[in-house]
C-alpha cells in the first residue's frame, strides 16, 4: 500500500470559510476517485509550536493507483481552485505501508 501525505501552511489572512472550501472540496474526492482507499484531512490543532496547518492522508493499493489519483482532473480542480489560493506552503511526502 501507498500513503500520501501533503501538509501544507497557508496565507496570511486565510479566513475560516476558505479552509470550509477546502474541507468540501476534498470530501467529495473519495466519491469521484475510484483509486483512493482511505482519505483523511483535517486542520491542526496547534498543540505545538512549528506545526503545519492542514494536512490530507491518502492511501493506495500501488504506486499506479497513487498515480492514477495525483493527474485526476478532479484531484487537480481541487489544487487548483480550493488550495492553491490560499496556500503559502506544501510538503509532499509518499511511503510503502507494509
Amino acid at each position: 500500500m501507498i500513503r500520501h501525505v501533503a501538509m501544507f501552511t497557508f496565507r496570511d489572512g486565510t479566513t475560516p470559510d476558505q479552509v470550509d472550501t477546502v474541507d468540501a472540496a476534498l470530501e467529495t474526492l473519495p466519491g469521484l476517485i475510484e483509486e483512493i482507499r482511505a482519505y483523511t484531512f483535517g486542520r491542526d490543532l496547534a498543540l505545538a509550536e512549528g506545526t503545519w496547518d492542514y494536512v490530507v492522508v491518502a492511501d493506495f493499493d500501488t504506486i499506479e493507483t497513487y498515480m492514477a489519483y495525483s493527474g485526476h482532473p478532479d484531484h487537480r480542480a481541487v489544487i487548483d481552485n480550493a488550495i492553491r489560493p490560499i496556500m503559502a506552503s506544501v510538503q509532499r511526502v509518499q511511503f510503502e505501508v507494509s
